[in-house]
């Protein structure tokens, strides 16, 4: 039996199954992803041990405010994140390489869903959440990878210090 039809069938399948609104289209705002993930910035956060909640807005300047958060490691902090534009905006965090190689992407692909716990994607107007525990001391970032956002500047910085 030749595998390969079923293979690429396979794979059609899940890259059409992601690819939904995002480039210019409006989200919904919803309370925060709670999936559990595990990454080199950080995990998802249980909502029940917040430490912190910190609000970062969004502008069509291409600027977040405030651009440099600082935390400390083991914090579980609920970012409220105002998005004060006209178009949508989204708050990623990541290391430096993964947001490059993420905003590359979505160059490539600016319809391609995407939702994870460390990320907030926000309408116009609108406000979104994350909820998340930063357990690695370091300098990680955070940015809106909307095709021309990232690049306009629209990057910040979260500085996770030792306890």
């Amino acid at each position: 039996m030749n595998l390969a039809p079923v293979a690429l069938s396979l794979i059609l399948s899940v890259a059409a199954a992601s690819v939904g609104a995002h480039g210019t289209e409006a989200h919904e705002s919803r309370g925060p992803n709670l999936d559990p993930v595990t990454t080199p910035f950080g995990k998802t956060g249980d909502p029940k041990r917040v430490t912190r909640t910190m609000q970062v807005d969004m502008a069509d300047t291409m600027r977040f405010s405030p651009s440099t958060l600082t935390v400390r490691q083991g914090d579980t902090i609920r970012f409220v994140v105002r998005n004060q534009g006209k178009v949508l905006h989204e708050m990623v965090i990541g290391t430096d390489e993964d947001l490059r190689s993420h905003a590359e992407m979505m160059r490539k692909h600016p319809t391609m869903e995407h939702d994870a716990p460390y990320m907030a994607h926000v309408a116009a107007g609108k406000r979104g959440e994350m909820v998340w525990q930063f357990t690695e001391v370091g300098e990680f970032k955070f940015a809106c990878l909307i095709p021309g956002h990232f690049e306009a500047g629209m990057v910040g910085t979260i500085k996770v210090v030792a306890r």
